[in-house]
């Protein structure tokens, strides 16, 4: 149970999606304009990651992974279907996604229209992919660490463009100078925001 603790808590602050790598940054910077749509972009991004870093977590160690069908035969125990791997994942990610689509544009009409493209472009969102592949990676020995790194890394992406937008709102109403309005200073805050979360790299885990 520790271990799966730590595994999240490292998810949400050390391996930070957007802080420490940087990725997701078109959609964190393009919905980040109001908490209301910024919680529901976030919200979709943690059920995204919790559902399709199983899946694939599946997919690499009972399909894809070279001896993992195995349980088919003696005959298939040196196969290797690594090289789909790339393809494999982003298939179960976009079909993540249109489900992710349809329930709200179903239950939210609202919050469908006002995140506009972006909804469907979760499916490239690179911090998805990227905890596909991070998960791969690192090699996770059960599938519940997987989900336990999936579930930190979404609510690290969540709490990162919740933070931005509520900075937004405030921001609308002070002296920015002219020029840094907009994205400029949305680019020199999340730089600010990265050093900050950069101080829980020291912490041992």
């Amino acid at each position: 149970m520790e271990d799966l603790v730590n595994i999240f808590i490292k998810g949400v602050f050390i391996d930070n999606m957007i802080f420490a790598y940087f990725l997701g940054m078109c959609s964190y910077l393009a919905v980040s304009k109001t908490v209301e749509t910024a919680v529901g972009l976030g919200a979709a991004v943690i059920f995204v990651l919790g559902v399709t870093v199983p899946i694939n977590y599946l997919l690499e160690n009972f399909l894809l992974k070279e001896g993992s069908l195995s349980w088919l035969g003696s005959g298939y125990e040196n196969l290797d279907l690594s090289y789909l791997s790339l393809i494999m994942f982003i298939a179960v990610i976009a079909s993540m996604v249109q489900l992710v689509e349809m329930i709200i544009e179903k239950f939210s009409p609202s919050l469908y229209s006002s995140l506009g493209i972006f909804l469907p472009l979760i499916a490239v969102n690179c911090s998805i992919l990227g905890g596909a592949l991070f998960m791969q990676e690192r090699q996770y020995s059960t599938i519940v660490e997987a989900t336990s790194f999936a579930l930190g890394s979404g609510v690290g992406w969540f709490l990162a463009i919740v933070a931005i937008a509520a900075i937004r709102e405030k921001i609308r109403y002070s002296n920015v100078p002219g020029p840094l309005r907009g994205l400029g200073i949305t680019f020199i805050i999340t730089g600010l925001m990265g050093l900050g979360f950069m101080c829980f790299m020291g912490i041992k885990i």
